[in-house]
């Protein structure tokens, strides 16, 4: 079969046209209490920063990673799928879906992936091609890990989902393939796995990656990351410099962070329109068909009731945390070491939002992924409080889980 390089395929187009130990917060920042309605403006410019900013973090995973050659050399398509990046079908011309289609566009081979991002097509990865076709500057935007698709059009090509984790998403192994990393670093990154990221790892030099959290739902909640350790915009402000390496400045004495990647400051001026996008976008609905609708209803009475699951998902935003507790890592079964990293040192109550839409979000459940089904995180909070479920109290409230 001849394969019409994809370039081309471009450029043709173009010619055509309290006392149990937890602890009391401040009340929840306006930013999280806010009603009003999101200014259009903003929403677009969020919406763009979200989706294509790269805060300048290109001179790190340009010119000290130098993804752009590794990229050029050896990723296609189906190694980018295979890793878990995304494709926006919204951004492909119909010509090269239907070449995708009959298969005379290469997703075997590299060049196809730089003509992709020529297209602004990978989702939250952003490329500069020249006028040669080849690839020159490459850095990474918040949609990486926290957009996916609806696979539309094929398993991993569709329309974009923003705010939704990329629970298939490899990054310790995309970040294994850059030269610059050390055998050592790339043994850690390996560990990881689809879906999980170790926010702290190049902070610290402790392994212990957690499942990438949604990036919707967030409106009514006052802090955010698995510890609480603040508002959406300090984590934003977080991932954009200490993480992306975007140019900015990041300064936290609780945790003896202290990054400056100024001058430019292209972080600070572009968190508020981020945050408001970010709170625009809202957790899926349930998915119909994926859940029992009747045991669902009886395992409502469960979750208020006997599973006891209300006393800390409490109503509104499903956490105590606007309510200004935080936990000790004893009293909800998790792991100690992982909360010691954060400026708490507690856990944070996880909103229950979007648990259950199959095939994108379907688990791990609890920072560390240690829970792999919604089944197994009822089960460690039954031995955990010494419940007495009845098999089918329990798989009631498995199905209510799934329309949170």
């Amino acid at each position: 079969m001849r394969f019409l390089p994809l370039l081309v395929v471009i450029a043709t187009l173009a010619a055509c046209g309290g006392s149990d130990g937890s602890i009391s917060l401040a009340p929840p920042s306006a930013e999280a209490a806010s009603q009003d309605p999101h200014a259009p403006a903003a929403l677009s410019d969020g919406q763009s920063i979200f989706r294509f900013d790269t805060f300048g973090d290109e001179t790190f995973w340009t010119d000290t990673l130098r993804m752009h050659e590794v990229i050029a050399s050896g990723v296609s398509p189906a190694t980018a799928l295979k890793v878990g990046l995304k494709v926006d079908a919204h951004a492909l011309p119909e010509a090269v879906k239907q070449g995708i289609v009959d298969g005379t566009v290469d997703l075997n081979s590299p060049a196809t992936t730089v003509a992709l991002l020529k297209l602004g097509a990978v989702v939250g990865v952003v490329g500069q091609v020249n006028d040669h076709g080849a690839l020159t500057r490459v850095g990474i935007t918040c949609a990486f890990c926290h957009s996916t698709v609806n696979n539309s059009f094929a398993p991993g090509i569709g329309e974009r989902l923003d705010g939704w984790p990329n629970r298939d998403l490899d990054v310790g192994a995309i970040v294994s393939l850059s030269p610059a990393v050390t055998a050592a670093q790339k043994a850690v990154y390996g560990s990881w796995g689809p879906g999980m990221y170790d926010p702290r790892f190049n902070i610290d030099g402790k392994n212990m990656p957690v499942v990438i959290p949604p990036a919707f739902g967030l409106r009514h909640v006052a802090r955010e990351i698995y510890t609480g350790d603040g508002p959406v915009s300090y984590w934003n402000a977080y991932v954009a410099i200490t993480q992306m390496h975007g140019h900015g400045s990041f300064s936290d004495p609780r945790i003896g962070v202290h990054v400056n990647n100024t001058p430019p400051d292209l972080v600070s001026s572009k968190l508020a329109a981020l945050r408001e996008y970010q709170f625009s976008l809202d957790a899926p609905h349930p998915l119909a068909g994926s859940y029992d609708p009747d045991a669902a209803h009886r395992g409502r009475a469960v979750f208020n009731g006997v599973a006891r699951c209300a006393s800390c998902h409490i109503a509104g935003s499903l956490s105590d945390v606007n309510a200004g507790r935080l936990h000790p890592p004893a009293e909800v079964g998790q792991d100690a070491e992982y909360a010691l990293r954060s400026a708490t040192k507690l856990y944070r109550t996880t909103p229950l939002r979007g648990l259950w839409h199959p095939p994108q979000l379907k688990g791990p459940y609890f920072h560390d992924g240690k829970a792999k089904t919604l089944d197994a995180a009822v089960s460690h909070y039954e031995h955990l409080f010494g419940l007495s479920l009845t098999e089918r109290q329990r798989n009631d409230l498995v199905e209510y889980l799934k329309t949170l």
